[in-house]
């Protein structure tokens, strides 16, 4: 035997025949990275995918191992709004596909090319897009309608028993696609403005969701659903304690992937 010649370990692997070796290395299960379809709703949180949420999911995912590939539906946006000043600027029209390849880089792929056999979650940023664009929230509140690509899209995963995560104003897609739902978007108070859009959580229940309240830095699970959310950006607060949010959120998705 090689040890027997006193040998250290690194010389002794050296006479190790070639294919054994290989064959010691590819014994070991290899899991395949969880596959995740992240659904942006433009670029910029007025008329748009909140960047910073979009940004921090992307972040959780890469750290998490994930695959990912991002999709938005190719739809004019409800309106534009000039960031800088908060205004609508009413002589412009975008399309919501354009503008949410700024986030992805370009690498991205109209909604309608998203199924559940290619993904094994799918992820919704918040942002008032998801409102105006994935949806008439914004307009139209408790009788709002929910584009019908993105209802299709909740639906089928919801079907097949992959998870949904949504953050910040996005589980209102939820509330009203899947009926009975848990979602969270924090707490239902505004407590002297660190809750701005405490409002939403009476919303969802008139949408017959179910409101959890939490805390930014935290995630509600909805095992039955398989649906996980985070408040993110409905609280006025550090954006670190956002991103820890949004952080728990992504972790949640992945673990119910079984990845």
């Amino acid at each position: 035997m090689l040890a027997s010649r006193g040998l250290p370990l690194h010389t002794a692997l050296r006479w190790v025949a070639p294919g054994l070796l290989a064959s010691f290395h590819s014994s070991a299960p290899r899991l395949r990275p969880a596959r995740v379809a992240v659904v942006l709703s433009g670029c910029g949180v007025y008329d748009g995918t909140e960047i910073h949420e979009a940004s921090a999911i992307l972040v959780h995912l890469s750290r998490g191992g994930a695959k990912v590939q991002m999709y938005a539906p190719d739809v004019p946006q409800m309106h534009v709004v000039d960031h800088s000043k908060g205004q609508p600027a009413e002589a412009e029209s975008r399309n919501v596909l354009v503008e949410s390849a700024r986030i992805a880089r370009g690498k991205i792929a109209s909604l309608a090319k998203l199924t559940t056999a290619d993904h094994d979650a799918v992820i919704f940023p918040g942002g008032f897009g998801a409102a105006k664009n994935l949806s008439t929230f914004a307009v139209d509140g408790k009788d709002c309608k929910v584009n019908g690509e993105v209802e299709r899209v909740l639906k089928d995963f919801h079907k097949a028993g992959k998870p949904i995560g949504l953050c910040c104003i996005s589980p209102v897609l939820a509330a009203k696609v899947l009926s009975g739902a848990e979602v969270t978007v924090g707490h239902e108070d505004e407590e002297g403005g660190k809750w701005p859009y405490a409002g939403t959580a009476g919303a969802i229940k008139e949408l017959g969701g179910k409101h959890y309240v939490k805390e930014v830095t935290e995630a509600h699970v909805d095992t039955k659903n398989k649906v996980v959310t985070t408040p993110a950006f409905m609280c006025e607060t550090e954006l670190h304690h956002i991103f820890d949010g949004i952080g728990a959120m992504v972790k949640n998705v992945l673990k119910l992937t079984g990845k």
